[in-house]
């Protein structure tokens, strides 16, 4: 069974839908894109997905023992979470805090848990360091490496490497597609760059005047597909 279903979704605000008719699974080891036009509704599907915000019409579905509060996340940043005021290590293990309930303290294996992803992410060395003193592209791998300790299954990403350099940029891609491939980590990115999204995802949804939902190779062969790499690269 998929890790997550989505049947007839609407989505929206007070009642007015900019989306409708979504129907995708995401299962165990996908890589999803999602691409489209500004203000198509991604980041609403993301939200909803999470459960920060009510579908306005159909369900979403979990399965083979997969919870909502089991997916990482990592959002958009602003200029206020870029000068957060606190270490790595806080921050990364900020992440556990869904598992811990109402125990008011990290249990062990969360620390340990915590400095391997640190680890793995290439940050041991600035663990004390405060936040708001490391570049761009090292504040992206702490809020992985947080989203990470809230999940072993699945990470949903906006638009990660946004104000990032092409070399920095370049990195993080290869992190997530080594949690994707390596570690079997389900990926869903939101992503404005078309050549990056096909390079690496299994499956597309497209969100515009039309709604496509299906996998990299029949995305890239569709009249939505057409229209959005002509349309980007005339504007680029």
């Amino acid at each position: 069974m998929a890790l997550l279903t989505c049947r007839n979704l609407a989505l929206g605000y007070e009642g007015h839908a900019i989306v409708k008719d979504l129907n995708f699974e995401i299962d165990s080891g996908d890589y999803l894109c999602i691409v489209g036009e500004n203000g198509s509704g991604k980041s609403t599907l993301m939200k909803t997905i999470l459960g920060l915000q009510s579908p306005l019409d159909g369900k979403i579905i979990t399965g083979d023992g997969f919870k909502q509060t089991e997916i990482g996340y990592l959002p958009q940043q602003t200029v206020i979470q870029r000068d957060f005021p606190a270490s790595v290590w806080e921050i990364v293990l900020s992440g556990c805090l869904n598992r811990t309930g109402i125990r008011p303290f990290y249990s062990k294996d969360e620390k340990r848990e915590a400095r391997e992803i640190i680890e793995k992410l290439g940050m041991t060395p600035y663990i004390k360091s405060c936040y708001r003193n490391l570049s761009g592209g090292q504040q992206q791998r702490v809020l992985l490496a947080r989203a990470l300790c809230a999940t072993g299954k699945m990470l949903l990403l906006d638009e990660p490497v946004t104000g990032l350099d092409p070399i920095v940029t370049a990195e993080i891609y290869d992190i997530v597609c080594r949690l994707n491939r390596e570690d079997g980590i389900t990926v869903v990115m939101i992503s404005h760059d078309i050549e990056a999204a096909m390079k690496y995802a299994t499956k597309v949804i497209h969100i515009g005047k039309t709604v496509f939902c299906g996998s990299k190779d029949e995305y890239l062969s569709s009249v939505e597909a057409r229209l959005f790499i002509k349309d980007g690269e005339e504007n680029g």
